[in-house]
């Protein structure tokens, strides 16, 4: 395993903060917390997003599964940019009505 990509801290105040053997630190707060993550979260009464019972960030391929999703959401920003610039420089060369 690389290293750097798993962690637990034991001499953390919350720890254990979920139910399982073996937790991985690194992620503490979920990156992933704005997103559609596809973890098993819920949402409370008043739209919070209760992620208590998701391992994902937690877990041995944590780390990748991490990596991998805020790298689709770089792809999705940078296609909607292009398109935004596309759309610009189209209505640039447009003839004015």
């Amino acid at each position: 395993m690389e290293h750097y990509k798993f962690f637990t801290n034991r001499d953390c105040e919350f720890h254990p903060c979920h139910k399982t053997d073996r937790i991985n630190c690194l992620f503490c707060y979920c990156p992933l917390y704005f997103l559609d993550c596809g973890g098993n979260f819920k949402l409370t009464e008043h739209g919070i997003k209760d992620c208590s019972e998701c391992l994902i960030p937690h877990g041995e391929n944590g780390y990748d599964y991490i990596v991998r999703r805020l790298m689709e959401e770089a792809d999705k920003v940078k296609q909607a940019h292009e398109t935004d610039q596309l759309d610009q420089d189209s209505s640039a060369g447009s003839p004015e009505d």
